[in-house]
């Protein structure tokens, strides 16, 4: 039986037990959650066991549990690790879902639900591919899967994990399908990925709220402080100010250039489609670049004071905002993470007091294009989308792949299947059942193709 075949067969048991995972709200970053994180943890390792898996298990970290299975079909075979994540983003705000997020529907070809895409709907891509192979007698070499609950809160966990079970981790390539494509006509792989430095910044001032009347003008306003300092971060060309920031910086070099630029985009659709008028960013720089290989900063929330119904003259004593920064190949995020501290306290004036809370981060990530992997994902997007995938970096991070290749010494093929459109991180989150299927048989040949590209 074919693969296309195989998936209109079964595509109803697919979306069965993609729909029993997606119930599950695994929200690892509310620790009221926490059962459902071993919950969601213990069907994947039922279902990677009914896909085919040798054995699988649910195992402890210091944080939330990891799921790990392999299939072992000779020890002289070389190995692929799929990694993916479990847990997903908080569904809030509730009211801006068309339906319930964690009751996942099927509405004009797409699945709408939290963690439809992201990543519980294309880790399931990997785990139908791999039954496919098994029940066909089809899969030549080893697989192992490795499945967390925190990538969503930046895997605090998995790099002491990694480093206590690099032997059982042990592979030749890993496989990840977390990313996305240019769109749905235009098949891509992700070549390269974005650091990221994530901080929490506390801007105190007076010891408690105070009349806005009997003080406004004469203390320092924290707020207002905050806002400040937020906006030295960056200048009138969108460079980030911080000292020595731009020191590992990697300058795109004009070959690569000439490649993002060949990338079809239209500036005017990408600007329709997120509802603004006009794009900001880093002077001398095309929008492509800006959001894939050049550092960014970026304010994620900001709050303090009085946000209820009515008014409420108050001026606060605190203020807080949680910041990022995206970092290209290169820049170390525990460096840039001192960096940035160390210039907000020096900038801060003395009529406050302020605090900056390293949160989590990771670094960048750069995959050859010339990897017998790559070439493999290559040949199963070209199969199943019909097309030549295009090489792209991507502006995300995914902080872990970078931590393979350093402990576990792995590159990774990012084999996305992901769209703009599928809105992961925000309600609505959906994704095309056609993509899921197209997903399934790139994967599915990819397999084959490293087997041959392997035996050659």
């Amino acid at each position: 039986m074919d693969i296309k075949e195989y998936i209109r067969e079964n595509e109803s048991r697919f979306l069965d037990e993609l729909f029993s995972l997606i119930r599950i709200p695994s929200v690892s970053a509310e620790p009221k959650h926490k059962e459902d994180m071993l919950a969601c943890a213990e069907r994947w390792r039922q279902l990677l066991l009914e896909a085919g898996a040798d054995e699988a298990m649910v195992m402890p970290s210091q944080g939330n549990p990891l799921v790990y299975a392999e299939k072992r079909v000779s020890p002289d075979a070389p190995t692929v690790l799929i990694y993916g994540h479990y847990d997903v983003m908080p569904a809030e705000p509730l009211e801006l879902w068309k339906s319930r997020p964690f009751e996942p529907e099927v509405r004009d070809g797409h699945i709408w639900a939290r963690g439809a895409d992201d990543d519980k709907g294309q880790s399931m891509i990997q785990a139908k591919a791999f039954e496919y192979l098994v029940r066909e007698n089809l899969l030549r070499h080893n697989v192992k899967f490795i499945l967390e609950g925190e990538e969503e809160i930046g895997s605090p966990s998995l790099n002491a994990f990694l480093h206590e079970h690099k032997d059982m981790l042990k592979a030749d390539v890993i496989l990840v399908s977390d990313t996305s494509m240019l769109g749905a006509d235009l098949p891509s792989l992700t070549t390269g990925l974005r650091g990221l430095a994530y901080w929490e910044i506390e801007v105190t001032g007076p010891n408690r709220d105070l009349h806005s009347g009997h003080f406004g003008g004469a203390v320092a306003n924290p707020i207002n402080v905050l806002c400040g300092l937020i906006d030295q971060i960056t200048d009138e060309d969108g460079r980030i100010t911080v000292p020595h920031f731009y020191d590992d910086v990697e300058e795109v070099s004009e070959a690569e250039r000439e490649m993002i630029a060949s990338i079809p985009f239209d500036e005017q659709k990408y600007m329709d489609a997120i509802g603004v008028k006009a794009l900001k960013g880093e002077k001398g720089y095309s929008t492509l670049e800006r959001n894939s290989c050049r550092p960014s900063f970026d304010v994620c929330g900001i709050w303090g004071g009085y946000t209820g119904e009515g008014s409420k003259t108050v001026l606060p004593s605190k203020a807080y905002a949680k910041v990022s920064c995206r970092l290209v190949p290169h820049q170390e995020h525990e460096k840039i993470s001192k960096l940035f501290a160390e210039h907000i306290r020096s900038i801060a004036p003395e009529s406050v007091t302020v605090s900056v809370t390293p949160m989590h981060g990771g670094e960048g990530y750069v995959c050859p294009i010339s990897h017998p992997a790559y070439r493999a994902a290559e040949k199963g997007f070209a199969q199943a989308f019909g097309k030549k995938p295009l090489a792209v970096r991507r502006g995300g991070s995914i902080p872990i792949i970078s931590d393979f290749e350093h402990i576990l010494g792995i590159k990774t093929i990012l084999m996305g299947f992901g769209l703009e459109s599928n809105a992961i991180h925000s309600p609505n989150e959906n994704f095309p059942l056609d993509i899921f299927r197209k997903g399934i048989e790139a994967v599915t040949v990819f397999h084959r193709e490293f087997d041959n590209a392997i035996r050659q």
